[in-house]
């Protein structure tokens, strides 16, 4: 009898349930109508061009396309793993990307605490500017000034050595001055930016625990380090896992403009090989098969990330 009561209590309530549901997406139907332009935008530009990577298993010809090729299974990546040159580009790249993540990441959050510090509205915004301005620059207009100052004949610098009697300087096919020179350019196009976001998370610090910190007696480096640094932990992190998933992207527009045939040994990074093999040898199936490695590299590593986050007590990505 009991069996007999719950079932009809099922029968009843489900169909109210999925009236209930179909009734609550009707109420939301202009939010799920303004989602569909993004959903679009990922299907179309994310999600489609996955298709693509069925061109690393394949002989890829332009003329008989994706659909027409014919399929060499894993002989893309035995290429790839067999070159003589991808442990080199893969420590270059690895090297290049670490640098990049100390180099840009640190003085990101330093300028972002220092510009909090600043009580004199009008200077605060203009260094701001100043810090900011740079990272509307192409890589292009960057080297173009990197140029004009480090030119063996006719940079300014080297001009001003030579000119001085303390010989020549030859800068930009230095392979030992290559990885500081994309440091240093890195961090002035790109700090400015980087501090935006750090102290748009220090604006949401409460006010309240810097007063109960002055009444307990706190200094300025007291209140840094138990409630500024705690308070921007979990948005390091967040960057620093997004950077590691990317770490096999070490950024292939500085380095594609900066690099030149004295300093492949220091600069020749992943995406600079399959650039040559993509487009110069117009090797497609192995380009796109390096991009395939890159991927399931860099899913690794953000979970990997993610979850040492979690249990060493921050939020991670989800």
């Amino acid at each position: 009898m009991a069996e007999t009561i719950a079932a009809k209590n099922d029968i009843t309530i489900a169909p109210r349930t999925r009236e209930s549901k179909w009734k609550s997406v009707y109420r939301s139907r202009w939010f799920y109508l303004m989602m569909i332009p993004g959903l679009l935008y990922y299907v179309i530009f994310h999600y489609a061009p996955m298709a693509g990577t069925l061109i690393a298993f394949q002989n890829y010809n332009i003329m008989k396309g994706i659909w027409g090729s014919p399929w060499v299974g894993f002989d893309n990546f035995r290429v790839i793993f067999d070159s003589p040159d991808f442990m080199r580009i893969l420590r270059n790249t690895l090297e290049i990307s670490i640098l990049k993540i100390i180099g840009s990441m640190i003085p990101d959050v330093i300028l972002a605490i220092m510009l909090n510090e600043v009580r004199v509205r009008w200077f605060k915004r203009w260094v701001q500017t100043i810090t900011y301005g740079p990272y509307f620059l192409s890589w292009v207009i960057i080297y173009g000034l990197v140029f004009s100052f480090l030119a063996p004949s006719s940079g300014l610098i080297s001009t001003f050595v030579r000119d001085m009697g303390w010989g020549q300087i030859d800068l930009l096919t230095n392979k030992d001055f290559f990885r500081p020179l994309l440091i240093i350019t890195e961090i002035w196009k790109n700090t400015g930016f980087g501090a935006i976001i750090y102290m748009a998370a220090l604006a949401t610090i409460n006010q309240e625990l810097y007063e109960a910190a002055v009444v307990d007696g706190a200094g300025r480096g007291r209140q840094l380090w138990h409630i500024t640094l705690p308070g921007i932990r979990d948005v390091f992190v967040l960057l620093l896992i997004i950077r590691i998933g990317g770490i096999l992207d070490a950024g292939f527009d500085q380095i594609f403009i900066f690099l030149n045939a004295r300093v492949y040994d220091t600069g020749d990074i992943i995406d600079t090989w399959v650039y040559r093999y993509g487009f110069e040898r117009l090797e497609f199936g192995v380009a796109a098969a390096m991009g395939v490695f890159k991927s399931l590299v860099g899913l690794i590593l953000v979970l990997s990330a993610n979850k040492v986050a979690k249990k060493m007590g921050g939020s991670g990505i989800w």
